[in-house]
């Protein structure tokens, strides 16, 4: 059914807050709490009314909400490094879990200590820093942003929704 479509709902700031679908985006329409900001393809008809599909609606007051945390856990570690690993590239299993600074110099289990690392490279550096096994990181491991959440999560469903969710 085309009311079960989704549309992804920003806030007054342009900001990804969440994805509905068709018909909640309509009702928000309706009252003057959204506009539409992208439509998409096809019509929504009633016996006095036409509109376009909406593929992306705004608020039009601001809605606090709140941040998102994104778990650490090797789910989300792994959709962070590509499933790549993080010092040779390879991407082929077995992929484990790699502390930069090993615990035995005080890292800690935090998304910055973190990466992917294929079996050979995590024996090869074994229980040392990247430094001291002369091995180099491809990017920093950081702390993924809540647009993680709606990048990885809900992915593109159309292409309308690009320049919202910073893909572009």
């Amino acid at each position: 059914m085309m009311l079960t479509r989704t549309v992804l709902l920003l806030n007054q700031n342009y900001e990804p807050l969440a994805v509905c679908n068709v018909k909640k985006a309509i009702v928000l329409i309706f009252l003057d709490k959204a506009e539409i900001v992208e439509e998409g393809d096809g019509w929504i008809r009633s016996v006095n009314y036409r509109m376009r599909f909406p593929s992306v609606v705004r608020l039009t007051r601001y809605a606090r909400a709140p941040q998102r945390r994104i778990l650490l856990n090797r789910k989300n570690l792994l959709i962070r490094d590509d499933h790549e690993c993080q010092y040779c590239g390879r991407t082929s299993p077995p992929l484990t879990i790699d502390h930069v600074i090993p615990k035995h110099f005080g890292g800690k289990d935090t998304w910055e200590n973190l990466v992917v690392a294929c079996l050979p490279c995590n024996n090869r550096k074994g229980n040392r820093t990247p430094e001291q096994a002369e091995m180099k990181l491809s990017r920093i491991p950081k702390r993924p942003n809540h647009f993680f959440y709606f990048q990885h999560f809900f992915g593109c469903k159309d292409e309308l929704w690009r320049p919202y969710l910073f893909l572009d």
